[in-house]
């Protein structure tokens, strides 16, 4: 005799997220390159992230490593070779994440919008997804391969093109707010923004054109502090940090 079994429900939280990662999140305050220790704080966040049972891909920027933007306002070089110098940049930082992870136990696999063949694996739509479905955190590098985009760009593009649930915008706050809270004690914290709230307020969180592209496919963007332990998994989890833009938080746990 079959049994009627009841339902299972779904996991609380989110199942793909695309985790945004500024480079500076790998090296010490003020610093610059790759801190072997801040290093393996990171990749030891995003493994207990992958253990919550989400899939979780990374977009990792190249500030630590250079400020392609800062040359070529200083006019030293053509903006376009500094951006793609940049892009350079974040391959270094993503191979160095890759090997953080692996140290812990956690595969990865690093994906570049760039022709770096003998380091890392080319950028596939399909192949990405591949490797989240089994459990790998994939790791994508190069921007978007096109200079004048910045790295949030290929966050909210990546963020499309995998179906993510959710963009995940780690930053060194706890979320937005109506002002610098570094220099506004005042200052308020949203909890939650309309797409449209956050675009009229030229709030500084990600460059507009990022923000048009999670709005058209209704992808939410999470604000929140990477520096506290514990919060990527929280985010993943779905739990009530930082600050949502775009729609409301999954239901939680408990």
């Amino acid at each position: 005799m079959i049994q009627n079994l009841p339902a299972h429900s779904p996991p609380p939280g989110y199942g793909r997220v695309v985790l945004k990662l500024s480079g500076e999140s790998l090296c010490e305050a003020n610093g610059f390159g790759i801190d072997g220790n801040e290093l393996q704080v990171i990749a030891g966040e995003v493994a207990a992230a992958v253990k919550e049972g989400g899939q979780v891909a990374v977009v990792v920027g190249g500030g630590n490593i250079i400020r392609g933007a800062t040359l070529a306002a200083e006019g030293h070089i053509d903006q376009a070779v500094a951006d793609q110098m940049g892009m350079l940049g974040t391959v270094i930082n993503g191979l160095a994440l890759k090997e953080g992870l692996e140290s812990l136990g956690q595969p990865a696999r690093v994906l570049s919008a760039l022709a770096v063949s003998s380091v890392a694996e080319p950028f596939i739509r399909g192949r990405a997804i591949r490797h989240l479905e089994k459990g790998r955190v994939v790791i994508f590098v190069g921007g978007t391969g096109n200079p004048f985009c910045t790295t949030d760009s290929a966050a909210s593009l990546r963020a499309a093109e995998i179906n993510a649930d959710v963009l995940l915008k780690a930053t060194k706050v706890d979320g937005v707010y109506d002002k610098d809270p570094k220099r506004h004690g005042d200052a308020v914290r949203f909890e939650t923004l309309s797409f449209d709230e956050a675009i009229a307020r030229d709030l500084d969180i990600m460059d507009t054109g990022s923000f048009a592209q999670c709005r058209e496919r209704d992808i939410p963007i999470l604000v929140f502090d990477m520096k506290k332990p514990g919060n990527i998994a929280a985010a993943v989890r779905g739990e009530k940090i930082g600050t949502v833009v775009g729609a409301a938080l999954p239901p939680a746990a408990g």
